[in-house]
């Protein structure tokens, strides 16, 4: 949406005029837009003043979602609504994909919906008696040039230099160098968990306490082999992918933008391809195509089709079958790059993570507090994360010149401490979770040392084993001791006869975090949506009914007053 209109006068000014528009929605974390709807979806909602003015727009939303989640596709919802209240006509009802699923069926499903009314709207009277046309899906393909090594320079592709214009986001990431990674985790522990720094001093890049870092890391050199071999191509291949035709008219399919090239095969499986997350169902239509053994042909179309729904859940999802297992499985489909890299292989993602660290304590750095990523799937195969695994690998600068690097750019967060320093704060965050309280701490540190008055701060913090993965021990005593943290309080999960959590500690200290949010606190969750955010939500609950002798009813319509005023908030994943 950000592409829609440079600024929020143009949004009114083209909405205005257009007849039929479809909204494809995601949302993320704790109801949020995704980055390139924010600044529409800010505008549109809170522009409820507005008589309605858009009686000449049909509109069609369909969301991206995950039913796991509390606010599960809000965005979509949200603006589906308004969109009806400002006048607009609502062609099909919205569409609620669900990822915890299979969210291609629920498009798929969504769309056959769609079809006959966009039939019906966009018919001439001439057509009235005409059979609509079916709708048959093209497979993209890029256009590939290969290239001749000694003839080509290739150059980087990302910048770090400060120009005066800089503005790094999730299409133009900058590249940055390690220069402090380390292990969390003790010996003792058979899980591990990494602090890695990135130096960001030079490039212009500055962040703000509680603030995200998206991550593009390279998949690793196995991996990369393995996706070559099952290609059937070299990965000294020196290639580039194009959106046109030779003679540049546009190739007509709605082709993703390309990566930068030319590149070798080996940089485009490990920068740009993911090959590890089971794949789609169009995936296996490309690969179906390309298939020359009719018997696998045959079975990739089959669980890329309707009947073969259940198929496609048990055996592609439910086993988490990645899509080079998939491949190797249908050893005769070998799609050509342009197929592959346009239809078969997903762009790679940028991996998000909360910085553990605060700008007035540490400006020319952006800390990372990252689990590994690594276990055994439903197949046998031992599944590793991709950025997860390149942080285990990473060589920092502190430890060589040749040090690894990665492009990354920052993403804004609400999630914030409050203004007033001297306000209360409960901090919630096992595991992981601790990483933007580790910024929160430094930030009050940096403060207290400046003569700040400090409210008071309670932090319930989780893990296993203090002789295991107490992450940061050290540095939360020292918190405590320097007066930045008022109240350490842990949950050791695996030390006792019975398993104790967060919300465990939550219980016991009820009455003086219920105090403290009377007071005006802010209360702050970061970690598991599914799990830990859940159980955490439904502790308040609990302890709001009985600090404040209400029923469930009241004590709820009181929480979700406390997230509306911005005082209850989550950086949830």
């Amino acid at each position: 949406m950000d592409d829609y209109a440079v600024d929020d006068e143009q949004y009114e000014e083209k909405l205005k005029k257009e007849t039929l528009a479809l909204f494809l929605v995601a949302t993320y974390g704790d109801g949020e837009p995704t980055d390139n709807a924010a600044r529409f979806y800010k505008w549109f909602t809170e522009g409820n003043e507005r008589e309605p003015w858009l009686q000449k727009l049909a509109y069609g939303v369909f969301g991206l979602g995950n039913r796991q989640y509390e606010h599960f596709n809000k965005i979509a919802k949200v603006l589906d609504e308004q969109l009806s209240q400002q006048g607009a006509k609502r062609l099909i009802e919205v569409g609620l994909g669900d990822d915890d699923q299979c969210i291609e069926d629920d498009f798929a499903a969504w769309r056959e919906l769609l079809w006959p009314e966009l039939d019906q709207l966009l018919r001439d009277e001439d057509d009235e008696n005409t059979a609509s046309t079916p709708y048959t899906a093209t497979i993209p393909e890029y256009r590939v040039v290969i290239h001749d090594h000694a003839a080509m320079h290739v150059e980087d592709n990302y910048s770090n230099r400060e120009n005066g214009k800089a503005s790094y986001d999730i299409h133009h990431p900058c590249r940055v160098n390690v220069v402090a990674q380390r292990e969390l985790h003790k010996p003792e522990s058979d899980r591990s968990c990494i602090h890695l720094e990135f130096d960001i001093s030079g490039t212009g890049i500055t962040y703000e306490t509680g603030d995200h870092v998206g991550v593009y890391a390279e998949t690793c050199m196995e991996t990369v082999g393995e996706a070559a071999r099952l290609l059937g191509q070299s990965l000294d291949l020196l290639f580039s992918i194009h959106t046109d035709n030779d003679d540049g008219t546009p190739i007509g399919s709605s082709l993703p933008p390309p990566f930068p090239g030319p590149c070798t095969l080996r940089t485009a499986l490990a920068q740009y391809a993911d090959v590890l997350n089971p794949p789609r169902k169009a995936a296996l239509i490309a690969l179906a195509a390309h298939a020359t053994e009719p018997s696998e042909a045959e079975r990739l179309k089959f669980l890329s089709s309707p009947q073969g729904k259940d198929e496609y859940s048990q055996w592609v999802v439910g086993s988490q079958r990645s899509l080079l297992e998939v491949m190797d499985e249908f050893p005769s489909a070998k799609p050509p790059l342009g197929v592959f890299f346009a239809a078969v292989a997903p762009h790679l993602q940028p991996r998000y993570y909360s910085i553990s660290s605060s700008p007035r304590y540490a400006p020319n750095r952006v800390h990372v507090t990252c689990a590994l990523v690594y276990g055994p799937t439903p197949t046998g195969r031992i599944h590793r994360g991709v950025c997860s695994t390149w942080m285990k690998n990473a060589v920092p600068l502190e430890k060589s010149n040749d040090c690894s690097w990665a492009p990354i750019f920052i993403r804004q967060s609400n999630f914030k401490l409050p203004a007033d320093p001297s306000i209360p704060i409960i901090m919630i965050g096992p595991g992981t979770g601790l990483a933007p309280f580790r910024g929160f701490l430094q930030e009050r540190m940096v403060l207290n040392e400046d003569g700040a008055q400090l409210g008071p701060s309670l932090f319930f913090f989780g893990c296993r084993n203090r002789r295991m993965d107490f992450i940061y021990e050290d540095e939360l005593n020292n918190f405590v001791d320097q007066g930045a943290l008022s109240e350490l309080i842990i949950a050791f999960s695996r030390e006792g006869p019975q398993k104790e959590y967060v919300q465990h500690k939550m219980m016991d200290k009820a009455t003086y975090l219920w105090s403290l949010l009377s007071k005006g606190g802010y209360l702050y969750v970061c970690g598991d949506a599914k799990g830990m955010a859940r159980d955490v939500h439904r502790t308040l609950h609990t302890i709001v009914q009985e600090q404040e002798s209400v029923d469930s009813s009241k004590a709820e319509s009181i929480v979700k007053k406390l997230q509306m005023e911005g005082r209850y908030l989550r950086d949830v994943w």
